[in-house]
């Protein structure tokens, strides 16, 4: 799935815009609709890789049902509903596996492709890469936004790829899926200064070449039938997600051992670069080793 988010005057109607043009699958989160404030929200808020650790709050004064999640199905297949997420992230992880794209509208702390508008807006207000900037949303030219998104980055979660392997047409002999989810470790020991994020950096290109490279070759394996691998880039907060090894297999063995291969050789063959930053300082991790 690949997020965006649009932020200013006049975002609402440009996602809708958008939406319209975007072929597959696509979520809006409208995240101005709470707060009932068409302004964007303070970046200075706590920003995670694609997503912000904070809570939302009942702004339009309806009671809250007391179920979590609360849904009204129709008849014709649509629903509407009602729920509560821990973060934005966590909204992210939900929604990956079943859409190709994500609109957010007036969430100003995304580390996603970010539209700007407004005459007052500036990049630095965003912790995301802005990809387009306008006084109104009629200036922002539709198609140049639709071609950007196809070169960003995708937010991949371990369900996605789990969803794909499953699509496989060797499913039916498949009795194993194993997975590898790598996170960010605040600290070894106990009295261990606390890491606070790591940021990645990648060769474009060479390390996605890289890891379908890998993955084909795992696959070839008696028993193997599909392999499926994942490293976010980007910076990435203490407890979240960096990398997914997903592998359908015949049996348990076959898959245990290929999904531990494949994270070993990602690790040693992959050029992916990682800056580690903790409470006493900041340094790249290749350079100690």
């Amino acid at each position: 799935m690949q997020p965006i988010s649009i932020v200013g005057p006049g975002a609402t109607d440009l996602a809708g815009r958008l939406a319209d043009r975007l072929d597959g699958r696509v979520a809006v989160v409208d995240c101005e609709t709470e707060t009932g404030e068409g302004t964007r929200r303070s970046a200075d808020s706590e920003a995670t890789d694609g997503g912000v650790a904070v809570g939302r709050g009942d702004g339009d004064g309806v009671a809250s049902p007391t179920a979590d999640t609360t849904l009204a199905l129709g008849s014709d297949g649509s629903w509407t509903g009602r729920g509560r997420v821990g973060g934005f992230d966590d909204l992210l992880d939900g929604l990956a596996p079943d859409h190709d794209y994500l609109v957010a509208v007036g969430e100003s702390r995304l580390r996603v492709p970010t539209v700007l508008l407004g005459a007052d807006a500036e990049p630095g207000d965003v912790p995301g890469p802005v990809v387009a900037a306008a006084d109104a949303p009629d200036e922002i030219a539709l198609t140049g936004l639709v071609a950007e998104l196809a070169d960003a980055e995708p937010w991949i979660t371990r369900e996605t790829l789990v969803s794909r392997v499953e699509a496989s047409a060797d499913a039916d002999r498949a009795g194993a899926i194993a997975t590898f989810t790598g996170r960010v470790r605040a600290r070894d020991a106990p009295d261990d200064d606390r890491t606070t994020h790591l940021a990645f950096e990648k060769y474009e290109g060479v390390a996605a070449e890289r890891m379908d490279g890998i993955a084909a070759e795992l696959a070839e394996r008696d028993g193997v039938f599909e392999v499926r691998m994942h490293h976010r880039t980007g910076v990435i907060e203490a407890g979240e997600d960096i990398v997914f090894v997903v592998v359908l297999a015949g049996h348990r063995r076959e898959a245990f051992r290929t999904v531990e291969d494949g994270i070993d050789r990602l690790k040693d063959e992959v050029p992916i670069f990682k800056k580690e930053t903790t409470e006493a300082e900041e340094f790249w991790v290749h350079r100690r080793e």
